[in-house]
């Protein structure tokens, strides 16, 4: 009988059986300064995105004046292709370090894990006890929006989930 009674006050989440408890409060405080510090991220990483729009519009109009008034479209030509192909290399070297496919919201996510992960560092988020509290308070919550979601860094790893959904073996990476 006590088993059974274990088995029902684990499956019952904490936050149902003492809402008073310490550890909700350290969360939510968590939570709060994580908000704070997804936002200031998220605040980087477009500033980043609006400066790498004003480079390609400067570069723009640089090639416009150079194909038009100063060389001609003979001498642009090559120039245009090779730089095109470096954009081609760098967007793959950015695939290959992040598995992520090389777009604009591919790169807005990484810069972002990036950014953010700089941030906790900087103000020391502990990053394992956010996780840990989400965990012990929220267990079996699968509904959890994206940012509520326990922080793993996109950057590096293969991008799976502990435990390979198809087969259920550990992932290696």
């Amino acid at each position: 009988m006590e088993h059974v009674v274990k088995a029902v006050r684990n499956m019952i989440p904490l936050t149902l059986t003492n809402p008073d408890n310490p550890r909700i409060k350290e969360l939510e405080e968590m939570e709060e300064w994580k908000d704070e510090i997804d936002q200031k991220a998220e605040s980087l990483v477009r500033r980043e995105l609006w400066c790498g729009l004003g480079y390609l519009l400067v570069q723009t109009a640089a090639f416009m004046r150079l194909t038009f008034w100063e060389l001609s479209w003979d001498v642009m030509e090559p120039i245009c292709f090779y730089l095109t192909s470096a954009y081609f290399m760098a967007g793959y070297t950015f695939f290959l370090r992040t598995s992520k496919e090389p777009s604009f919201e591919g790169f807005f996510q990484s810069r972002f894990a990036s950014k953010q992960k700089k941030l906790f560092e900087d103000q020391n988020f502990d990053i394992q006890r956010y996780n840990e509290l989400r965990r012990a308070i929220h267990p079996y919550s699968s509904s959890l929006s994206e940012e509520r979601k326990p922080f793993s860094s996109p950057l590096g790893g293969c991008g799976r989930t502990r435990f390979d959904q198809a087969s259920c073996q550990p992932c290696n990476c």
